[in-house]
């Protein structure tokens, strides 16, 4: 990071969706979890100038009310704005970059993790602190202009940096996970825009609304169920309630022939369970193995195509 004089750092983690995505949405429970070795960076420093932002990986830079170079700047803009709004700084001053080592697009909450790590820096260069329920109010704010409608999953698992049992509406829910969880994620190399899947169920809801919402009944019940398994440890179990959950939103139209053969030659190679994380229509997948198959199954994900293949312990 390019700071050196009396610089405030911070970060988050990225996320996965173990189970329950979009019909989160719709009131349905999801489950969870960061992905420590993952993570957004920032990185405030004080100046006499206009309080700006610069991004490492899309090579912009804009200050908090400067004009725009182009609308792709725009929700860093906002950010500056949201978060000065929050603290009471009218005239705020100093430098802000900010990086991340999480995929973009990939269904893993880069843009939660960004923009908590952000407002983290910021409320050290101002001199406040932010307790995470405020936090987590701010970053949902980053969401809804990012994503549109969404669920709120996303910013409370990277705030919190915590297994959680989600419920839109509902209060926080920290999981305890009995035995440590092997994961795999493997990225299909196509951008998963979320905006867009979450377009694409919205309007399937609106068109045959009993059948959907009987689908997303079906995948509420399965977190449910998949609760249980990681609170008893039943590994085996869970498994094949991922297994269930993907193909419940292969139904939902969410999927994608990468995400489908790549949760294929995970389950061919040995894996318990697999589905896509986030999204869909691309980005990421998952696979839950034990030691015994992690290696088998990184090489099958790789042969059949990933860009990217990375493993993990959620406990």
């Amino acid at each position: 990071m390019p700071c050196n004089r009396h610089p405030f750092k911070s970060s988050a983690p990225a996320k996965i969706i173990l189970l329950g995505e979009h019909a989160v949405v719709y009131g349905m429970p999801a489950i969870a979890a960061p992905i420590q070795s993952l993570r957004a960076y920032a990185c405030a420093q004080p100046s006499d100038t206009m309080l700006s932002i610069r991004s490492v990986e899309l090579e912009k830079s804009v200050a908090m009310d400067a004009p725009l170079p182009d609308d792709s700047a725009r929700p860093m803009q906002q950010l500056l704005q949201i978060a000065s709004g929050h603290f009471g700084v009218r005239k705020p001053t100093g430098n802000l970059v900010i990086r991340s080592d999480i995929p973009f697009a990939g269904g893993l909450g880069s843009g939660a993790a960004v923009s908590a790590a952000a407002i983290r820096a910021l409320a050290a260069l101002f001199g406040r602190g932010i307790p995470n329920e405020d936090l987590n109010q701010l970053v949902f704010e980053m969401e809804k202009i990012h994503h549109g409608t969404p669920s709120g999953i996303d910013n409370t698992v990277v705030v919190y940096e915590r297994p959680v049992y989600f419920e839109r509406g509902k209060d926080l829910e920290l999981l305890t996970v009995e035995r440590p969880c092997h994961i795999v994620i493997a990225d299909t190399g196509r951008a998963a825009m979320t905006r867009e899947a979450v377009g694409r169920v919205r309007q399937r809801y609106d068109e045959r609304q009993s059948e959907t919402e009987e689908l997303f009944l079906r995948i509420g019940q399965v977190v449910s169920d998949a609760r249980h398994a990681l609170e008893c440890g039943e590994q085996g179990r869970l498994g094949a309630l991922m297994n269930e959950n993907h193909r419940l939103l292969r139904q939902l139209g969410i999927s994608s022939p990468e995400l489908d053969e790549l949760v294929d030659a995970s389950i061919a190679a040995g894996a318990m369970g697999a589905k896509l994380s986030g999204g869909g229509m691309g980005g990421n997948m998952i696979a839950l193995v034990d030691g015994s198959t992690v290696q088998a199954v990184r090489r099958a994900l790789s042969l059949a195509g990933a860009v990217s293949v990375v493993d993990f312990v959620l406990n």
